[in-house]
């Protein structure tokens, strides 16, 4: 098994409906976020994929999201923003556009350098 990792930043303000403490009020992280993609097998040059079209994918996916408020962001105008729904929005936005027979193994968001979560599907 290969697996692929690809990490990248954004920036986004959100607030957690319903949260008693200062997180239910505005505020906004610079979010680290790494992408690991897997495949039993390479392509035809012998990667999994081409870097620069992986991180091209990532930001397409992470463009959603960057330098807006992510409570006026569907799914997240209905879930709360945590990084833990970060991180699945941003799998499940990614498994569509990966070439065929390469599947995310998960995306690691982290709000800050010592909180992160992972998700893998």
């Amino acid at each position: 098994m290969y697996e692929l990792v690809v990490k990248t930043h954004f920036a986004a303000a959100h607030r957690l409906r319903g949260y008693d403490g200062n997180c239910e009020r505005l505020h906004g992280h610079n979010w680290t976020i790494e992408v690991r993609l897997e495949t039993d097998r390479l392509d035809e040059l012998g990667m999994v994929a081409d870097f620069r079209e992986v991180k091209r994918l990532v930001q397409e996916a992470i463009g959603k999201l960057d330098h807006h408020f992510l409570n006026d962001i569907p799914p997240f105008d209905k879930v709360n923003p945590t990084t833990e729904n970060i991180a699945k929005f941003l799998f499940e936005e990614l498994k569509p556009l990966l070439p065929e027979g390469v599947r995310p193994a998960s995306v690691m968001a982290w709000e800050s350098e010592g909180c992160g979560v992972s998700y893998r599907g």
